[in-house]
C-alpha cells in the first residue's frame, strides 16, 4: 500500500504521540493540583494544559481519520500536523509559565502526603 505521497506516513506517527500527549497532559493538571503552590499561576497553567488536550486530542482525531479516508488523506493530515504543531508550542509555553510558578514558590515535600520535609 505505497503511495507517491512527500508525506507518507506522517498520520501514523501523530496518532500515537498525540494520544501520548493527552496522557501527558492530563498528568500535568493532576500534578499541578497536587503541589498547588498557593499562586494564580498555577490556575492559569492547568487551564493552558487543559486546551492543549483538547488540541491533541483534535490532531490525533484528524490523523485517524486521515488514515482512514482515501479522498481527503492529504489535507487531513496537513490540518493534523498544524493542530499537532500548535499543541506542541502551547505545551512548551505553559511548561516555561509552570517552570516560573515553581520557582517563585518553592513547594516543600514535607507538605506533600507521605513524605518527608524536603524542599524542591
Amino acid at each position: 500500500m505505497e503511495t507517491d505521497r512527500p508525506n507518507n506516513g506522517i498520520s501514523s506517527h501523530i496518532l500515537p504521540t498525540s494520544a501520548t500527549m493527552v496522557g501527558v497532559c492530563v498528568t500535568v493538571i493532576g500534578i499541578v493540583r497536587l503541589i498547588e503552590t498557593g499562586g494564580t499561576m498555577a490556575t492559569i497553567v492547568d487551564n493552558i494544559v487543559a486546551v492543549d488536550s483538547a488540541f491533541f486530542l483534535g490532531a490525533t482525531l484528524l490523523s485517524y481519520v486521515s488514515l482512514r479516508s482515501r479522498r481527503r488523506q492529504e489535507q487531513l493530515e496537513g490540518y493534523a500536523d498544524v493542530v499537532f504543531l500548535a499543541g506542541l508550542v502551547i505545551m512548551v509555553a505553559a511548561s516555561f509559565m509552570l517552570a516560573w510558578e515553581i520557582g517563585q514558590h518553592p513547594v516543600e515535600v514535607g507538605s506533600l502526603p507521605g513524605s518527608s520535609a524536603l524542599m524542591l
